[in-house]
């Protein structure tokens, strides 16, 4: 028989009777609530990556926003003397790095070529005209390129002739330098119509060779006219203004002569001048668009466009573009994918078949169809429908799968219990649970739509380098063909896009982690 167990009673002293007041089954939170966008954020915050690659992705936006308006060039600028200008930066320009200048060991008759601009203008081709003689009779320095242009031969109008006069008058900078003589200048192909040659040479096995006085200095062979000729000191060139240093007054034949600045010809002067202060006179005096030194700090493709111009138009494009095709894919997806996954059944069935089909035409097809039938349209018109017609299928996809996951979870079957229109159920108690994964693929569309246009404009199939409009695929192609002369022209676009892309996959997983439901009110 089973031995009933027996417990001690309570004292009756130990009851008493409660209060009314002292009742209370709800007490106020003593915390204030958190929101789910609040609790993400912070979520967010914590995730250091993440933060890091925000930061570094809205610096990117500044540039490509800030830049094209505070640069003195445009998209469409170009100047062929200054092609693959090296990168220059004036806080750098007293050292040997990113100063404008590229390393050079070459003989003795093109390091001449280079060392007499700087004697002749003062604008030093040759780095502070310092140079490294080496034991195999080779010279070393450091070539401006800024200034390795040195002097060229221009044919003006005798009214910008006498207007670069008064330029100079005005400055006190010398742009025109004395002329040589057509029968002066060098026959050889290597030489033929070089300004640079103002001095004697001589033809040997076909070449030009430079001759040097006892001194080793190079001889001048300017062009001159004897006084006699002038009339109210003006001479035959019909110049009046700055001269150098030694031409004027100086006996030639026993006759007092004058150097010649201008050939006369039927079209007005041959001139010949400093480039690079030619260059300043004609963008302030002449177009007056508000270009001073050529300055670039990136430096100049093939075709002498300023790459940072470029860049940083091309970077606020692809931003642009990328983001358009990125929203109107996540509304269409969003409500595509909502009622697919929703209803089910046999809508579902047919709303996927057509997806189905869409998603299987490839997107180069559908580019060049639409070039074919769009025959002069803007490419970006084109690139943006190609995208946008089959862009979104991947976001319907994520948000019927999350509606599949979550429509016949308790909370959505007691409001519908409760008289929840499909509306209200769809948007205010499903779709948040895909907020997160739809988040994280819309900023990871952004990269993929820029990389994608780069990839198309890079190969060429989609032109964007027309007028005011170019892309960061399009420089990285240019700077192809002189990654070993001049690697800068691809360096730039290249960190800038892989930059953009690591920064976007490291910012869209934060989000994907900081909108993740399951995740609420959890540390992270």
């Amino acid at each position: 028989m089973e031995k009933t167990k027996v417990y001690d009673a309570i004292p009756l002293e130990k009851f008493a009777f409660a209060q009314t007041e002292d009742i209370s089954h709800d007490k106020k939170p003593e915390t204030k609530p958190v929101g789910y966008m609040e609790d993400a954020m912070r979520r967010f915050a914590k995730n250091k990556g993440a933060i890091v690659a925000a930061v570094i992705i809205v610096i990117m936006v500044i540039f490509a926003i800030v830049v094209p308006f505070f640069t003195q060039y445009t998209v469409s600028y170009f100047d062929v003397y200054y092609a693959y200008t090296q990168p220059k930066c004036k806080l750098f320009e007293n050292t040997s790095f990113w100063d404008g200048c590229k390393e050079m060991e070459t003989n003795l008759k093109t390091f001449t070529y280079y060392y007499a601009m700087g004697q002749e203008t003062g604008h030093n081709a040759v780095k502070n005209q310092e140079y490294t003689l080496t034991e195999d009779g080779s010279y070393q320095y450091r070539l401006d390129t800024y200034h390795m242009n040195g002097v060229v031969y221009k044919n003006i109008s005798m009214e910008e002739y006498q207007d670069l006069q008064e330029y100079q008058n005005r400055t006190g900078i010398q742009v025109i330098y004395p002329m040589v003589a057509k029968r002066d200048r060098p026959t050889a192909a290597d030489y033929e119509q070089d300004a640079n040659i103002y001095y004697e040479t001589e033809e040997k096995g076909g070449k030009t060779q430079i001759k040097y006085d006892s001194d080793g200095n190079v001889i001048p062979v300017y062009s001159s006219y004897p006084a006699s000729i002038m009339e109210n000191g003006v001479g035959l060139d019909q110049y009046n203004s700055l001269r150098v240093e030694g031409s004027e007054g100086f006996m030639e034949n026993d006759q007092l002569s004058y150097y010649s600045y201008a050939l006369v010809n039927s079209s007005g002067v041959q001139v010949r001048v400093n480039y690079y202060e030619y260059y300043t006179y004609f963008h302030s005096e002449v177009l007056k668009d508000g270009i001073g030194n050529p300055d670039f700090l990136f430096g100049t493709t093939g075709s002498g466009k300023d790459i940072l111009t470029c860049l940083s138009s091309g970077a606020r494009f692809s931003f642009i573009f990328a983001i358009v095709v990125a929203v109107c894919n996540l509304v269409i997806g969003a409500i595509y994918g909502s009622i697919a996954g929703y209803y089910g059944g046999r809508i579902d069935l047919v709303m996927e078949r057509t997806k189905d089909i869409l998603g299987s035409i490839p997107t180069m097809v559908v580019i060049i169809l639409l070039k074919l039938h769009m025959g002069g349209s803007s490419q970006a018109i084109v690139l943006f429908i190609s995208f946008f017609l089959t862009g979104w299928i991947g976001m319907g996809s994520r948000t019927r799968t999350q509606f599949y996951r979550f429509k016949n979870q308790e909370y959505v079957l007691s409001a519908r219990t409760l008289g929840a229109s499909d509306r209200r159920l769809m948007f205010k108690h499903i779709f948040p649970n895909a907020i997160g994964t739809l988040v994280t693929a819309f900023a990871l569309v952004i990269p993929s739509m820029i990389y994608s246009e780069t990839s198309m404009s890079y190969l060429g199939i989609i032109n964007l380098a027309t007028g005011n409009i170019t892309s960061v695929g399009t420089l990285i192609a240019a700077g192809q063909a002189s990654l070993a002369t001049a690697p800068f022209v691809a360096m730039f676009p290249s960190i800038f896009l892989a930059l953009l892309m690591l920064s976007f996959n490291l910012f869209g997983n934060g989000l994907r982690d900081a909108f993740n439901p399951s995740l609420r009110g959890t540390e992270g």
